[in-house]
This record gives C-alpha cells, sequence and structure tokens, in this order.
C-alpha cells in the first residue's frame, strides 16, 4: 500500500509539474508574440501563430484568416513598429494540447482585453486563435453605443 501511495504522490506531482511547465511556455509564446510586434519583427510574430490562425481585430470587418492577416499587418511591420501591447494580468488554462487565456492588455488603445486559444504542435505552442477587444467602462457604454451607431447600421446591411 505504501509504494502504491508514493507512486499516486509522484505521479500527481509531475502532472503538476507539467502544467506549470506548459503555462510557463505558454506565457512565453504569448509575451514573445508581442514583443516581436513591439519590435516590428514579421517572421517571428507569425512564425509564432499555427497556419490557419485566425485573428479577430477591435473592428467589425476585422475577422482575418492568417494570409489576409499578414497582408493587413505588413505595411506598419514595415514601418518598423507595428503595435505595443503589454500584458497586464493574464490567466492560462490548459487541457492536453489545447490551451486558451484571456489577457487584459495596456496599448496604444488604452486598456484592452485579448483572449485566444494555443495548440501544441511539433514545434511548441502556437496561437491559434486570437480576439482584441477595447474596454469599455460600463459607465460609457451609452456614449460609446452612440459614437458607433451609425457606422454599424451601415455595416450590419453588407452582411449577408
Amino acid at each position: 500500500m505504501k509504494n502504491y501511495s508514493f507512486f499516486i504522490l509522484i505521479l500527481l506531482l509531475s502532472i503538476n509539474l507539467s502544467a506549470q511547465n506548459a503555462e510557463k511556455e505558454i506565457t512565453q509564446v504569448l509575451d514573445n508574440w508581442h514583443n516581436a510586434a513591439a519590435e516590428a519583427n514579421f517572421k517571428t510574430y507569425f512564425s509564432l501563430m499555427t497556419d490557419d490562425a485566425i485573428f479577430i481585430g477591435t473592428d467589425p470587418t476585422e475577422n482575418w484568416n492568417k494570409k489576409e492577416f499578414k497582408s493587413f499587418s505588413k505595411p506598419y511591420f514595415d514601418r518598423g513598429k507595428a503595435w505595443s501591447f503589454t500584458s497586464l494580468e493574464r490567466n492560462i488554462f490548459i487541457k492536453n494540447k489545447i490551451a486558451w487565456f484571456d489577457e487584459l492588455l495596456q496599448t496604444q488603445m488604452g486598456l484592452c482585453r485579448g483572449s485566444g486559444v494555443l495548440e501544441k504542435t511539433t514545434n511548441g505552442w502556437r496561437i491559434q486563435h486570437y480576439v482584441l477587444s477595447i474596454s469599455i467602462p460600463n459607465e460609457n457604454v451609452a456614449e460609446i453605443t452612440r459614437l458607433k451607431k451609425n457606422f454599424e447600421e451601415k455595416f450590419i446591411k453588407t452582411i449577408p
């Protein structure tokens, strides 16, 4: 019975260490991804995304696959600085070879929220899906809703 209990303890410890290592790896990937944008490192930035990655930006028209996002982003990277996002807090959840996260970001747009999914690939963890949202304090929602009303009414008519 002692050997069995010891085996269970070792197994639980190794699972916990594995999860901690995965969380550190994911944190590093996300930090490197944000840093690559700030440093205008196009190659590194897009290498940290899966081939089938999706990026959803703050504008309702911004729902891109990786190829589309690369085309949109290239001029920003070419000018020497794409964008600068610094994670202020991040929550990471892992199940097998899939991880999902949310993060509060300090950006040139003020505070934003990012969330996404990573997949464990043969090249390590890679971003498969990312959503960026501008945060709006609850007391400003009515004002912002009025500001975007005309745009949204026109945009909704373009959706098939």
